[in-house]
Parts: C-alpha cells; structure tokens; sequence
C-alpha cells in the first residue's frame, strides 16, 4: 500500500478494500471472516436481552431481545414464579409482513442514543402494568398484556412522534409530534393538542441537539403527578447558526438542516413552561436563564418539581424547586468548580419528607430530610462515601418496598475504575437517621466487571453483568437476593476469549491485548488503541469490549489502551488535570503509559508503535503522529475533532471556556496548525453524513495537510454517520484495512 497525497486520493471519494486484500509483504492476507461475524452481529450483542425491567407487581421481567437474522428487537417477558419466558409483542405481528420505515426525527434519535437494531427501540409500562405501550414506523400501539390485543392510536396530523410517555394516571399517552406536544386520550380515542404553535425554529417538548448528544437529556416534556399538566421546554434556535449535512455520495437529495451552536457563537435559548392538558395558559418557570442557560434535567414526581441547570462555563450546577402554579423557582442546592461541575448521572429522588441527591461534591450520594413546612433541606443522613469498600462513581438510587415505611437505597459503586459494582443499604424504617459504614452496605454484585442493575418496587432485580472472560448477561433474584434465573439469550457466542490483561502500571490503568498465537520470544509491533476524552473509560472489565482489539493482536501486533487524565473515577484533580489543555494532558499521559507498558514487558517493542482511534480517539490518534512522531509511526484517525472551535458548545466550552477569551486554548488544541509537522503516516477515515464530528474536520486537516505539501491517505465513507459500525460491510472493510495499514508501516513480530 503507498501513501497518497490529497491529489491523488480525491477528497469527497471513498477508497474501497476487497473482502480479503491482497498479501502484504510482510505477512499473510488478513482474514476478515471474524471481522463480518462481528459486524453481522452487532459485536455478539444481537439476540442478548436488554432494557430489563420489573412489572409493578413484581412477578415479570419485560425485555428486548433481537432477533440475529432479522435484526429486529422484541419484547419478551420472564416470570419470576417459573422462570419462564415468552415472546409477549413483535414487530413482525404489528406490520403484519411490511417495512419498517423510520422517519429522519427517528434516526436522528436512535443516534443520539446510540441504538442500531430494528423493531423496538424501547417499550413502556403503564402503572398499573396491564398495558404496554411501543413505537413503531411513526405509529404508536398498545399492547394489552392480560387479553392479548394490540391498538392502534390514530394521531392526527402530520409531523414524526417521538418520546411517548404515559400518564401517572395511566388514561393518556403524552408525545412530541412534530414540533409540538400532544396526548390520546385513551378513553375518548383521540389526540388532544397540548401545545401549538412550535416550529423548526421554536420547537415545544423536543431536546435539542447538545441536550441529547451532550447532556444526556434525551426528553423535553413531564408529565404531573396527577396527570393534569404537563412540563415542556420550549427550545428556541433563533440566530443559532445551522450547518447542512450534505452527502457528496448523494448529489440528488438536498442537505439535511441541523441547528449546531459552536464554542463562542450563539446558543439556543430554552426555557420550561406548565400547561394544562385540557387547555389553559402556560405557567413559565422563573429562573436566572441570562445566568444559567442550560436546562441540564427536569423531574416531576410525588409532588416535587425540580430542574438542574447550569451555567455556560459549566462551573456552576443549580438544582431548583419550583412551584408550578406560580412558576416561582428556588435554588436547594448548588455545586461549583473552578474547572467544570459534571452533570450528575441521576436527578433527586424525592421520598416523603426526603431527597436523595446524587450530586458530584464531596459528598457523593446524599438523603436529606426535608422540613414538611418549610420545604427546607436539613442535615445529611447518608454519605455513600463513607463505605471504605469502594470508592463512589456514580449512582442509581432508587426507594421502593411493600410497604411507604420501607425505603432502601442501590449504589453504583465502582471499586476501582476498570469495573462497576452495586451496593444496597436499609435505610430504615421511614427513614431513621442512618449513617451506613461497611456493616450496613451490602454487595449485591461481586464478581470483577462491569454491572447494572434494574429495580422492582418490591426488591425484585435483575442484574447484567460482563466480565473480561463473558460477555453480557441478565440474571434476575427476588427480595432476598434468590436467583431465579436468567434472562434467555439467543445471541452467537464470540469465536474465541480475549487474551486481554488488565492491570494499574505506574499511575494509569492499563489493558494489554496479545496475539493468542503469541510467542514470548519475539518483539511485537504495538499498537496504541485510544479513546482519552473525558467522561469516558476505554480500560474496563468487559469481554465485548476487547473482541476487535483481539483480532487485531491476532494479525501480529500487541494492542495496548491506557486511561489518562481526564477520565473519571480518579478524583477531582485528576480529571480536571486536562482543562485547557487538550492538546498535552491527554497525550503526554498516554506517552507515559505505552513507555511504562514498554518497559515492563519486553516483547513490545517501543520503537515501533501505532496509535488508533475514532472520535476524540480519532482526535488523539492524529494528535500522536503530529506532536509525537518519535513515539508514534503511524496512525488511523476516525471521525477526528480537528479544531475545536468547530465542535458543540457544550461539550467543548466545558473544557476548553469561552471564546475569545480562551482563544489561545483553542489554539493550541487544534491539529491545524501542526500541519506541517507531519512525518509519518497518516490515515484519516470519516463518514461523510456524520452530523456529529462534521466531515468538515477532516476536509480542513487534509486540506491543511496538501498545502503544507505532507504525503497521508484519506478514506471516505459515503453516507456513513458517525456511529459507523452500525453499517456491517463498513465495520469488516475498515477493520481489514487498519489492520493493512499497521502491517504496512510497522511490519510484524520479529
């Protein structure tokens, strides 16, 4: 394989790869057929259980599962008393043999959430659990769990439904229909219009863009817990500048418009109103949105009303009580930080005369009592930190039991930062002051790896769990922690276990991937796969996330990752440690890492490694070759932030602060100027309809690249978005041609 200038690769155009290359002078040919089982099955994870969750009555568990050959996710239900399982709702039953079409506001969604399977991308219980409600090709449907039928809901008019949500009451299905909120009323059989008057510009009950893709604020409407108004946002893009998603494969269908505020520029101005369903005024909630413009989280629940914002440095993070009647807000709670505050990973859980709190200060997982006048928080009866067992990531906190006298509280724990774990604790009768140490907090998992975990209100749980050797699966106990089975799964099982060794060397968490052929006598070319951006763990305890890092080492090289800096569960100083400074921090940390895994094991060998990644991976990747070249000799960048001032809002000024007055941030952390420095090779990769990372990073890099007169390759993927293993033939082909790459440029084992 030669290396291309831009001229010869032709920018807009894709480079193809055979299903088998042709040999390469150092090695054999690459077998894809490992590469196409992968891909055809969505990494192994297609017909595993997903979205468990326990029925009101605590005696089934409800999941999806995919079917592997049509790829469309089913609902399915497991019974507690049996440990049987039955098919409950298809897709296939629904459309009756047709297609399924989704509507643009549907992928858009799905991507956002990362979902790549058919059929149902999720399902919903009605309280009193007898109902079920899906969405399918823009339609919804409810399922009647005890006779069996199916209902069609005829909305009126026109416009893509998204986000549907039953009523508390269980009488009305609430859901954003084109630009505004609706509901059905289920009795009366038709569609009532609870907002009007939304468009493009100006949308009602809809989450923008970096709410989803940022904040992790996939809805933009609440019910009340009496089901007589509803909250919505109304999101107004009004002088945000719009970027268009052209797809140069596609000349013939017009550019897809996309509002996307980038650091410095306008944002989009949301704000929160109240209405009631059968019609009325909208209440507006009061607060200082001049102060704090991001509505981070809403929650409407046993009579609390509350919503986390933020400021745009995101220094500050406020939760608010709010009156909906009146719209009056008050803050309860604020958290600040001289760097950035995290969003927490769950709103306040409010119980009685209680609020549990999962902020990001030093005191992790709170549960405050609240005066019932008042309304006032007093006093902190629970710090989940105070367990010595484990040192607190984040948290899913849930009060339930068969009795209001009954409350009980899980924590995601995470002992060290490789793997997750789950922890309960009493907290008492009504809720005594109870402050748990180590005899009070109960493990509910143990095995090292990665586990989540799904509650009934009755203790009843079910709890998936990957390890390094076992991929994903779904055991489900009752109240007294008794398994009583699992969750079936129809998935293929992988080929072969990862050769994979998870280890802490210096001060970084590291994995280590060798060839299952390997031969400790010989040097391996390394290979450095890289993610590095903040809010993310690339070291975990999970076999699915090692297959192609296997395969790969199985192609001759050893594959190593290192967590740097910046990612979570080290504390505040350490992630804070890249603020500004993305450029360095990261980098000079995984130089470190890969030099520390070097010097500890002999078979890599130092004066050959390659560094490879997608997205702020991609970004990373990039970054080694252009200020590292005497530790890096090649690189694959995917889908790569090449200047952050062409990168969302939220996410970039989070780390980076605002613009201009942190312009020379800015500067420092973009590739574009390094240009000229390139000295080794270089293989960009970028779909060309990624409306996340614009294809317009890679277009200015490589155009900066020709100019300064540097020699790289390019591949364009047409059509592609920036969740590019959801297409299986691109996942097989790139994969194949990485692989090429690294053989070419680095050689193999000697």
């Amino acid at each position: 394989m030669r290396r291309l200038t831009v001229t010869a690769l032709v920018l807009l155009a894709a480079s193809t790869v055979p299903a088998r290359p042709p040999a390469d002078p150092k090695g054999p040919p690459v077998d894809t057929s490992f590469l196409k089982q992968y891909a055809e099955t969505r990494g192994f994870l297609l017909g595993r259980p997903t979205k468990p969750k326990v029925t009101p009555d605590g005696k089934h568990v409800l999941f999806l599962r995919a079917d592997p050959a049509t790829k469309r996710q089913s609902l399915f239900e497991f019974e507690l008393a049996t440990a049987k399982t039955r098919e409950v709702l298809s897709a296939d039953t629904i459309l009756r043999g047709g297609a399924e079409v989704l509507t643009p506001e549907e992928k858009a969604r799905r991507e956002r959430q990362r979902v790549s399977a058919g059929g149902f991308a999720d399902y919903h219980l009605n309280p009193a659990g007898t109902h079920i409600l899906v969405a399918l090709a823009n339609t919804l449907y409810v399922f009647d769990r005890t006779g069996g039928g199916v209902r069609a809901l005829k909305s009126g008019g026109e416009g893509a439904i998204v986000d549907p949500k039953w009523s508390p009451d269980g009488k009305l299905i609430a859901y954003a229909r084109g630009f505004d909120v609706a509901c059905y009323d289920l009795a009366a059989d038709r569609e009532v219009a609870v907002t009007t008057g939304g468009t493009v510009v100006k949308t009602h009950g809809l989450a923008e863009f970096v709410a989803q893709e940022e904040m992790g604020r996939h809805s933009g409407f609440w019910w009340s817990p009496d089901s007589a108004s509803i909250a919505y946002t109304e999101a107004d893009h009004t002088g945000v500048e719009q970027w268009w998603v052209a797809d140069p494969f596609k000349p013939d269908v017009p550019p897809a418009p996309q509002f996307y505020p980038r650091p410095g520029r306008k944002n989009v101005s949301v704000r929160l109103g109240v209405k009631p369903v059968r019609g009325g005024e909208t209440v507006w909630v009061e607060w200082d949105r001049a102060k704090y413009e991001y509505l981070a989280a809403v929650k409407w629940e046993r009579g609390d009303f509350s919503l986390m914002t933020q400021d745009r440095l995101q220094q500050k993070l406020v939760l608010h009580r709010a009156n909906p009647t009146t719209g009056a807000a008050r803050a309860i709670v604020e958290e600040k930080d001289a760097a950035w505050v995290n969003i927490p990973g769950e709103v306040p859980i409010w119980a009685g005369g209680f609020m549990a709190w999962t902020g990001t200060g030093p005191n992790g997982l709170e549960v405050q009592r609240r005066d019932a006048m008042s309304g006032e928080l007093n006093g902190v009866l629970v710090k989940a930190d105070q367990n010595p067992l484990a040192v607190v990531a984040s948290y899913q906190v849930r009060f339930g039991g068969p009795g209001p006298d009954v409350k009980g509280a899980a924590v995601l724990t995470a002992p060290d930062p490789t793997q997750q774990q789950i922890q309960v604790a009493s907290l008492g009768p009504d809720v005594v002051i109870v402050t748990p140490g180590p005899e009070e907090w109960s493990k509910l998992t143990k095995e090292s790896g990665m586990h989540t975990a799904a509650f009934g209100g009755y203790g009843q749980h079910a709890v998936t769990t990957t390890t390094l050797k076992q991929m994903p699966r779904t055991k489900v106990f009752d109240d007294l922690r008794k398994e009583l089975g699992e969750l079936p799964s129809v998935a293929a099982e992988p080929p072969f276990t990862p050769n994979v060794t998870v280890e802490k060397v210096d001060d970084f968490w590291t994995a280590v991937v060798r060839p299952r052929d390997f031969d400790a006598k010989k040097k391996y070319p390394v290979v450095l796969d890289v993610y590095g951006g903040p809010r993310h763990l690339h070291v975990v305890q999970a076999m699915r996330n090692w297959l192609v890092p296997q395969w790969l080492a199985d192609q001759g090289f050893v594959v190593v990752a290192v967590d740097n800096r910046g990612t979570p569960g080290r504390g505040r100083d350490w992630e804070r440690a890249v603020y500004q400074k993305f450029g360095t921090v990261p980098l000079d940390d995984q130089v470190k890492g890969v030099h520390a895994l070097c010097d500890k094991h002999p078979e890599l060998d130092r004066d050959r490694v390659g560094i490879v990644g997608w997205s702020f991976g991609g970004y990373m990747a990039a970054n080694g070759v252009l200020r590292r070249p005497d530790v890096f000799k090649a690189a694959v960048a995917g889908a790569p932030v090449t200047d952050w001032e062409d990168y969302d809002t939220h996410y970039t000024e989070r780390y980076m602060g605002l613009l201009p007055e942190s312009k020379a941030a800015y500067q420092e952390a973009s590739l574009l100027p390094l240009a000229a420095k390139l000295e080794r090779p270089l293989l960009l990769v970028h779909g060309t309809a990624d409306d996340n990372v614009y294809y317009r990073h890679t277009l200015r890099l490589s155009d900066a690249l020709f100019r300064a007169g540097r020699p790289f390759e390019a591949l364009a993927l047409p059509g592609v978005t920036h969740m590019y293993s959801a297409d299986p033939v691109v996942m097989e082909r790139l994969w194949a041609r990485n692989a090429s790459f690294f053989r070419q440029h680095l050689g193999g084992p000697r």
